[in-house]
């Protein structure tokens, strides 16, 4: 009898970004009817890189759609860091905004942890303060304010996927202070047992092979390989990479940093690059937005259950 062929879910995180826009939108419309609170955003870039200038324009049709107040301040990479601190300064002061964005990187003469750190906590909407990042890792503490965009998307992808994290071995590739470590302290704290590879892991295959959940962020294109994969296991790709191809107009793809036509032969779910994790931070990213205007305003996030049912209009078709 012929065997079955591998079936994959394939975890849309496009389709799972525009559910949680949805929900924000819904949940925008309700404070503003019933509370009078419109949460605010504030996005500020220096320099005209183009990827930056990308990156904060999704944001801000995002944050658009969703019905946020937006603020945005394009700066000159001229600007000097006393300058762009008080930029900061008047954002943090603004009670119409409940979260500050600085793109990253800003230019070399100024220091990223200075301005990064003058941020209030209450307005950190990256969730990458020390306040922040400790609330999260301390077990039975307070909650974080905000939390880390990315991980956070990765772990609600599988959440609405329905993919079991409680007592699962799962296996993190990377330590960046931006994906691995969050994503790690996230998985933990449902209960998964965690292992971290990096660049100094030995027989980093060995582990993997062991991983019923593996989240890539290592920032190398196609690095983990399909033979490297558990059958069944569920793999989370959350790097972004371009690849020579003569036949985009480009020139390029974009690739993982899972080697996808392999790992999809193994996989029982798997994000694929574009379209998985990508979408997903910038939805988090205003989740937190939201969540920090409830905090900013004193209203308790159960009265949102109160909107469940109210009808929200869908996006138009893009």
């Amino acid at each position: 009898m012929e065997e079955a062929k591998h079936q994959p879910v394939i975890i849309d995180g496009k389709a799972t970004a525009k559910t949680v826009r949805l929900e924000i939108k819904r949940d925008t419309e309700f404070l503003k009817s019933k509370h009078k609170v419109v949460p605010g955003l504030a996005t500020v870039l220096v320099g005209n890189r183009t990827d930056s200038a990308t990156y904060v324009r999704f944001k801000k049709k995002a944050a658009a759609e969703v019905g946020f107040h937006s603020i945005d301040r394009h700066l000159e990479d001229t600007i000097t860091e006393k300058e762009l601190l008080k930029v900061v300064k008047e954002l943090a002061d603004d009670e119409k905004v409940h979260g500050i964005l600085v793109q990253l990187p800003l230019p070399k003469h100024i220091n990223e942890h200075t301005i990064l750190s003058s941020i209030p906590v209450n307005k950190d909407v990256d969730g990458f303060s020390a306040l922040n990042i400790g609330n999260l890792v301390m077990r039975g503490g307070q909650k974080p304010l905000a939390k880390p965009c990315t991980p956070w998307g990765c772990i609600e992808l599988l959440k609405r996927y329905n993919i079991p994290i409680s007592g699962k071995q799962a296996v993190v590739v990377g330590r960046s202070n931006i994906v691995g470590m969050p994503v790690a302290a996230m998985l933990q704290s449902l209960n998964a047992t965690v292992t971290i590879c990096h660049s100094k892991t030995k027989d980093l295959k060995s582990h993997l092979l062991n991983a019923d959940i593996v989240v890539a962020a290592v920032g190398r294109a196609e690095y983990v390989k399909g033979d490297m994969i558990k059958k069944g296991a569920t793999v989370i790709d959350v790097g972004i990479n371009s690849k020579p191809d003569s036949t985009r107009k480009r020139g390029y793809r974009l690739v993982g940093d899972v080697d996808y036509a392999e790992a999809v032969k193994k996989a029982g779910a798997i994000t694929p690059v574009p379209g998985g994790v990508g979408p997903m931070t910038i939805a988090m990213l205003l989740k937190n937005t939201l969540n920090l205007a409830l905090h900013n305003n004193n209203i308790d996030p159960t009265a949102l259950v109160a909107a469940e049912d109210e009808k929200t209009e869908p996006f138009p078709a893009s």
